[in-house]
């Protein structure tokens, strides 16, 4: 007869401890990031939010004393000073209130049902966040392919960061592997047959996620390690399991699967019923906001007119023919258009700026501007007499410009022809 492994009576006073710590620390980190984990939880979380933000500006500057006021909150950076004292928030209110907890609650023999709905509520945030994330690989949203402004840029002056998208939007197959794995994991985590499969594969999953955000220094370090504490949390009730089956070459017994019910039938099916309809929420609207998200960003977005990279072929300025000269600060060398309303020109001296681009397609006009200067604008009307030449003609401040350029040809850069080799007989690392 195969025996299950039983849920002790009697918890030893650490263990205790420990529960109530994790339970109030995770309760408080979902509640302070709740990644969109409930529908709808952006309506609650835009209403209790700011008053949370007050306060952690108050206890920073009078608690604290830090020398810089907080002014910045979670924005495309989770990693904001604003993050960690929210995090340093929830720890020490964990601490306080486990140990407040202790002392009025020291008669508990266990928290068996306690630590079963923790485990519960963590898995699920742990599940949806790897959904999310592997479903935005899967579509390529996050990770975009080399755009003709990342192709010109010299491999030095990349960001680390930039460096990873570079790396991991080149490769659509490695989206589609590591969003497979990330969303395998999220479904196996929502299932308490496969959750602890679940933990294992999000372990190494959020493993590898955390090694590229502190390697490439990606503001999303607070998020990634949380995943990794969470799925080593997990694991924890099957600790003696995983070490006999994988260490001591010793039998495992079967985990207790067995759910925690209520007394009454009705509110057991209407908890399963409300399980299905977030999975179902979750998969249907992550797949479907990244799936209209497409026609506004990633490789399958449209791009821009005019996309690409141009080279001067000669440029006039009041009727002057200016040569190119590498010392000259003034001519252009290269325009490239990669997004829209956007474009970056890069002069002789190999100086480059980011300019406001707004394209006419109906006038073949264009005008251009720096994002620090709305005031002085250059107006152009364009041609394009042959395939891959486009003239501008127009007027900055009081010069006449006349400008010839020839589209480049994206295919010459290696990066992007080089392709996939069964065989190689040298390695091609140049």
């Amino acid at each position: 007869m195969t025996t299950t492994t039983a849920e002790p009576l009697h918890w030893s006073a650490g263990r205790k401890t420990t529960l109530r710590f994790f339970l109030l620390f995770f309760v408080l980190y979902v509640v302070l990031n709740p990644n969109g984990v409930l529908p709808y939880i952006d309506v609650a979380y835009s209403a209790y939010i700011p008053p949370f933000q007050k306060l952690i500006v108050w206890l920073a500057a009078h608690v604290l004393h830090l020398s810089n006021p907080v002014t910045t909150f979670t924005n495309g950076s989770g990693d904001t000073t604003y993050d960690y004292l929210a995090l340093l928030f929830a720890g020490v209110v964990a601490i306080a209130g486990a140990i407040i907890w202790s002392l009025l609650d020291r008669k508990a023999r266990n928290y068996n049902n306690l630590f079963y709905w923790l485990t519960v509520i963590v898995r699920y945030y742990v599940a949806i966040t790897m959904v999310t994330y592997g479903c935005v690989k899967i579509i390529k949203l996050q990770f975009p392919a080399p755009s003709p402004d990342r192709l010109l840029e010299p491999f030095g002056n990349a960001s680390p960061m930039g460096l990873a998208w570079t790396y991991m939007g080149y490769s659509t197959g490695f989206n589609y592997f590591t969003g497979i794995a990330e969303l395998s994991c999220g479904l196996l985590l929502f299932f308490r047959r496969t959750a602890t499969l679940g933990a294992i594969v999000g372990l190494v999953v959020a493993g590898n996620i955390m090694a590229i955000n502190y390697a490439f220094d990606v503001p999303v370090k607070l998020l990634s390690t949380m995943l990794v504490v969470m799925c080593i949390y997990l694991l924890s009730k099957d600790a003696i399991r995983l070490i006999n089956f994988f260490f001591l070459n010793k039998p495992a017994q079967p985990a207790n699967l067995g759910r925690h019910l209520f007394k009454k039938r009705w509110k057991n099916i209407t908890l399963t019923t409300v399980k299905y309809l977030l999975v179902a929420y979750t998969l249907i609207l992550t797949l479907y906001g990244d799936i209209q998200a497409m026609g506004q960003y990633g490789d399958a977005a449209k791009k821009p007119p005019l996309y690409g990279i141009y080279n001067v072929q000669s440029f006039v300025r009041n009727k002057d023919t200016i040569a190119p000269l590498k010392t000259d600060t003034t001519r252009w060398d290269k325009l490239t258009i990669s997004y829209s309303g956007a474009a970056r020109l890069i002069l002789m001296n190999d100086s480059s700026k980011r300019y406001n681009f707004v394209i006419d397609t109906a006038k073949h006009t264009i005008v251009m501007n720096t994002y620090a200067d709305t005031v002085n604008k250059a107006y152009y009307t364009y041609s394009l007499p042959q395939k891959d030449v486009l003239l501008l003609k127009g007027k900055f401040k009081n010069d006449s410009l006349n400008i010839s350029l020839k589209k480049y040809d994206l295919n010459k850069f290696l990066l992007l022809r080089r392709g996939f080799h069964w065989v190689n007989e040298y390695p091609f690392n140049r």
